[in-house]
């Protein structure tokens, strides 16, 4: 297996010890959380979304939107390398699975039915995600 330059592999019984169960569940199993349960879905703090499981940036609080859907929705990843995208054919529909391009873990899906300037919504796991908040300039 070749590896990508500053990705992170660890066998499975690594990231159970590492993770909380629900972290786990969504960023290895690829489950999804209830709607309106993540401790992130209402957070209005100015800061950075990072994987919960390598600490890789994936969004900033300036591209999150509040989309009705019940999981922290974004318009844009923090950079065009942050994330990966992948065909989800799951469940009897087809979808856009969205990971961490670093670690590789589950976190949500894109639709195309965002807000401008990008029309897409990256709707994700509120427990894939760990938060920075932006300290105040003095």
């Amino acid at each position: 297996m070749s590896e990508t330059p500053g990705k992170i592999v660890r066998p499975e019984e690594q990231w159970r010890s590492l993770l909380t169960q629900a972290q786990y569940q969504i960023l290895r199993e690829k489950a999804t959380e209830r709607p309106f349960t993540g401790a992130l879905t209402q957070n209005r703090a100015t800061g950075d979304y990072q994987c919960a499981g390598c600490g890789a940036l994936l969004f900033r609080s300036d591209a999150k939107f509040d989309s009705g859907c019940g999981w922290p929705s974004f318009t844009i990843p923090a950079n065009s390398t942050a994330i990966a995208e992948h065909e989800d054919l799951s469940h009897g529909m087809r979808r856009i699975e969205v990971t961490c391009a670093r670690c590789d873990g589950h976190l949500g899906h894109v639709f195309p039915d965002g807000p401008g300037p990008t029309g897409r919504r990256y709707c994700i796991n509120s427990a894939s995600l760990s938060f920075t908040r932006e300290e105040p300039q003095k």
